[in-house]
C-alpha cells in the first residue's frame, strides 16, 4: 500500500519520498485504522489524509474550521488534477445540493465542510447518501475546551460519525496539542483504539529570536529595511494596535494589509486575497488572522505583543516557513504585554477554572519571554517532547550575536530616581525627570530640585525610556497594575544601588543590508505571478520558493530534470513545466560564464539564513562538496560531517545512502549488522574489509532501519 502512496505522491505532488512520520501514519489509515496525527505546521497533515482519500473507494469528507483555508487546499488539489471541493456559508443551498449530489456520483474524492455544517439535521441527512470512507478533522484541537480555539460546533463531530450507515475510517490532524488536549481529541471523536502519532512539534528551517525592552517600532523599521520583498505577518494583541501599525507602515511605504475581527467580512477577504496572491508583502492582525492562513512563502513571524499561551504562539509563529526554507520567528517582549493579555483573560466569560487554567498557560508564555536557555528547548518541552537539545544552534540564545554592554552606572541613577520619586510614578515622568525636562508635571511636583534631576541629559527621554523597559525585562523594576503603572524598584535592584553588583546589558550588534544576486530566481517569481494571475490561483500553488529555489540551483532544462525537482509533479510539469524551462535556457544562454559564480552566490545565501550546522553540511554535500571538502571548509572533522549526514537522515531529509555504500559490499556489511546489532560500530567494523569506512557501516544501518 505505501508503495501505491508514495507512486501518487510522486505523480501529484512531485515529492519522492515523504516527509519524517508520514508513512507510519498513512500506513496505520490504509489498514483502515483511527488516527491522530500531531504534526508541527508545514509537517504535511494535509497529504496524510488526500493520499488514503485517492486510494479509497467513495469520499473522503474532511471537517475544516475557516472558509478561506478549505478554499486554499481545494484550489490546490484541483490545480494538481485532484477532484475536490467545498460547502460552506458562502454557497447558496442550490450549489450545496449539486455538490453533494455530484459527490454521491463519484465527480469528488474530497468534500470539504465546515463544521457548522454538521449542526444542521438536514445536512446530516442529505450526507447520508454518499460512501463515505474517511472522514480527516483538521485542527482537531479545536474539539476541546482546554484548546486554544475551542469551536463547541466540533463537539456536532461524534455525532454524524454515529449517524450515518456505515462507520468511516476517523482521523484528527493538530500542529499542538498537550497531553490534556489530546486526551480530550480521542475522547471527543470517539476514536476506536487510535493509534496517536507525535510526529515531532521541531520546526527546524524556524529560527526563534525574543528581544526584550528595545523600541519595538524601531526594531520593525530596521527589520523591514533589511528584508525587502519577503512576505510576513506581524501580529499584535488588540485590533488598535493592528490598525496603528497598518497605518504607520503605509506611511512608510510598505504594501501592508490588516486583519481583525473588526472589520466586515469582505475587507478581510480582500485583505487575505491580496497577501495570498503576493499583492500585499506585509499582513498586520490579531489572532483572528489565524488558521485561515495556508500560504507557504511567509518567511516571518513577528509577534508585536506576546500572545495568550504557548499554543497560540506556536501555531503563529508556525505561519512562517511551511515550505521548509529557512524563516524566522520574532517575539517582541515588554512588560505591558503581560497586563494585556491578563486584562483579556479577564473580559473573557469563561468558567473559573478555565481561568485559572488561562492564568497558568500566561505564565509559561513569561516564562518563555524571559529564559537564558535554549527557546526552541523550551518550546518543545512544554509540548512534551523528550530528548530536547540543550542547544538548537538556531536561536538568539543559542546563537548570541550580542555583545555586552555595562550599564551600571546609568541603572544606578535610574534606581535612584524611582526612589527620590518614593516609587509613585511611571516610566515615562522618571524618564522626563532624568532627562531634565522643563515639563509642565515635572516643575509642578518639584521634580526639577531632585538630585536626581537632568542626570541623564545626554541621553534622549526615548533612550531612557527603553533602558528603563529593559530593566523591567530583567527584573529590577516591575510595574504596578492598572491604567497608570507605577514604576518600583525590586529587590535585585538594590545590590547594584549599593555598588555590589553589575547590571550588563546584552545589545544586539547591527546588521548591514546585504543585496544579494538573485536574477534568475526573480524572474521565476515574475513567471510564477504572470500564470497565477492568469488562473486565478495563489502564487505559492503554482510552485513554492523552496521549488523555485531548487531551479536556481540544478537549472532544469528538460522534462526528466524538471521532475527531479522536489514540488514538480507530472501535472505541473504539463500545465506550468514548458514556460519555466524556456526562463531557465534563456538565462543560462546570457550568463553562460556566470553559471558557478550565480550557484555559489546562491549556495552562500542558503547558508547565511540561520540553519542548523547539520542542515548545512547536508546543503553542502548537495552541491557537490565532498565530506571531506565540507570537513575543511566548515574547520569540522570528517566525522562530525558524517554525523550531519546520518542526523539529516534521521529527521526525514531526503538522502540516497547508496551512494556511501560499495555495492559488492551491501549484504556483507548487512550480514555483520544484523549478527552484532548496532550498539557499537566498531565491532562491526572490525568483521569487515579495511577499504570498509564507517560512513559507509552508518548508511546500512539508515538505509534499511528508516525504510
Amino acid at each position: 500500500m505505501l508503495k501505491k502512496a508514495r507512486q501518487i505522491l510522486k505523480q501529484y505532488f512531485g515529492y519522492s519520498s515523504f516527509k519524517s512520520g508520514q508513512d507510519k501514519i498513512l500506513n496505520n489509515i490504509l489498514q483502515g485504522k483511527d488516527t491522530l496525527g500531531i504534526m508541527p505546521t508545514g509537517g504535511g497533515k494535509s497529504i496524510c489524509y488526500q493520499i488514503p482519500a485517492l486510494m479509497f473507494q467513495g469520499t473522503t469528507l474532511v471537517i475544516s474550521p475557516l472558509i478561506s483555508l478549505m478554499k486554499d487546499q481545494v484550489d490546490a488539489l484541483n490545480s494538481l488534477g485532484i477532484a475536490a471541493t467545498f460547502i460552506n456559508s458562502s454557497l447558496d443551498s442550490d450549489e450545496v445540493e449539486k455538490r453533494i449530489f455530484d459527490s454521491g456520483h463519484g465527480k469528488y474524492k474530497l468534500l470539504y465542510v465546515a463544521p457548522e455544517r454538521l449542526e444542521s439535521k438536514r445536512f446530516i441527512n442529505s450526507i447520508k447518501s454518499l460512501s463515505i470512507s474517511m472522514l480527516a478533522v483538521d485542527e482537531a484541537h479545536c474539539v476541546s475546551q482546554w484548546g486554544h480555539d475551542f469551536r463547541p460546533s466540533y463537539l456536532a463531530i461524534n455525532t454524524v460519525v454515529k449517524e450515518l450507515d456505515k462507520r468511516p475510517v476517523v482521523t484528527a490532524f493538530t500542529a499542538t496539542a498537550t497531553e490534556e488536549v489530546t486526551q480530550d481529541i480521542v475522547r471527543l471523536l470517539s476514536l476506536k483504539t487510535p493509534k496517536i502519532y507525535v510526529a515531532g512539534f521541531n520546526r527546524e528551517n524556524l529560527s526563534f529570536t525574543v528581544i526584550r525592552g528595545e523600541n519595538k517600532k524601531d526594531f520593525i523599521s530596521d527589520y523591514l529595511a533589511r528584508n525587502k520583498g519577503q512576505a510576513g505577518v506581524i501580529y499584535a494583541a488588540t485590533r488598535k494596535e493592528v490598525d496603528n501599525l497598518e497605518h504607520w507602515l503605509q506611511r512608510k511605504g510598505y504594501a501592508v494589509g490588516k486583519y481583525h475581527a473588526g472589520l466586515n467580512d469582505d475587507e478581510r477577504i480582500r485583505n487575505q486575497e491580496k497577501f495570498i496572491y503576493d499583492d500585499l508583502q506585509i499582513m498586520v492582525a490579531t489572532n483572528a488572522f489565524g488558521m485561515g492562513i495556508d500560504k507557504s512563502n511567509v518567511r516571518y513571524v513577528i509577534h508585536y505583543n506576546m500572545p495568550k499561551n504557548m499554543e497560540a504562539y506556536y501555531q503563529e509563529a508556525g505561519r512562517a516557513g511551511r515550505d521548509g526554507e529557512p524563516s524566522q520567528c520574532i517575539l517582541l517582549f515588554s512588560s505591558q504585554d503581560v497586563q494585556i493579555q491578563k486584562f483579556l483573560i479577564e473580559q473573557n466569560q469563561v468558567p473559573v477554572e478555565r481561568k485559572v487554567n488561562e492564568y497558568k498557560k500566561l505564565q509559561a508564555m513569561v516564562d518563555y519571554c524571559h529564559t537564558t536557555h535554549c527557546l526552541r528547548g523550551t518550546i518543545l518541552k512544554y509540548f512534551g517532547e523528550e530528548n530536547v537539545p540543550k542547544e538548537c544552534g538556531n536561536c538568539s540564545n543559542c546563537n548570541d550575536y550580542n555583545e555586552l554592554v555595562d550599564r551600571t552606572v546609568e541603572s544606578q541613577k535610574i534606581f535612584s530616581c524611582i526612589l527620590r520619586m518614593q516609587e509613585q510614578y511611571g516610566v515615562s515622568l522618571v524618564a522626563n525627570v532624568l532627562k531634565g525636562s522643563q515639563n509642565k508635571k515635572v516643575i509642578q511636583n518639584g521634580f526639577n530640585r531632585l538630585s536626581t534631576y537632568g542626570l541623564m541629559k545626554e541621553y534622549t527621554t526615548k533612550e531612557i525610556s527603553d533602558l528603563i523597559h529593559i530593566l523591567i525585562a530583567e527584573g529590577y523594576i516591575y510595574l504596578t497594575e492598572g491604567q497608570y503603572p507605577v514604576a518600583k524598584l525590586q529587590p535585585k535592584a538594590i545590590p547594584v544601588l549599593k555598588g555590589k553588583e553589575k547590571v550588563l546589558q546584552k545589545v544586539r550588534k547591527k546588521e548591514s543590508i546585504k543585496e544579494a544576486d538573485n536574477s534568475l530566481y526573480n524572474q521565476l517569481l515574475n513567471l510564477r505571478k504572470e500564470i497565477s494571475q492568469r488562473n486565478n490561483v495563489p502564487p505559492y500553488i503554482v510552485f513554492s520558493d523552496s521549488t523555485l529555489r531548487e531551479m536556481c540551483v540544478h537549472y532544469p532544462t528538460n522534462e526528466i530534470e524538471m521532475l527531479n525537482i522536489k514540488g514538480v509533479g507530472q501535472v505541473k510539469l504539463e500545465h506550468f513545466g514548458k514556460e519555466f524551462m524556456e526562463v531557465i535556457k534563456k538565462y543560462l544562454k546570457g550568463n553562460v560564464n556566470n553559471k558557478e559564480t550565480d550557484q555559489e552566490l546562491l549556495q552562500q545565501s542558503a547558508r547565511d539564513k540561520g540553519l542548523p550546522s547539520y542542515v548545512v553540511s547536508l546543503n553542502m554535500f548537495r552541491e557537490g562538496f565532498s565530506l571531506q571538502e565540507i570537513a575543511r571548509q566548515r574547520k569540522i572533522k570528517p566525522v562530525t560531517v558524517q554525523d550531519h549526514i546520518i542526523r539529516c537522515g534521521v529527521e526525514g531529509y531526503d538522502i540516497v545512502w547508496d551512494q556511501f555504500i560499495p555495492t559488492e559490499f551491501e549484504e556483507l556489511i548487512l550480514q555483520k549488522i544484523e549478527e552484532l546489532g548496532t550498539n557499537k560500530l566498531k565491532p562491526i567494523k572490525e568483521e569487515l574489509p579495511n577499504t570498509i569506512d564507517y560512513m559507509a557501516i552508518k548508511a546500512v544501518i539508515c538505509k534499511y532501519k528508516l525504510q
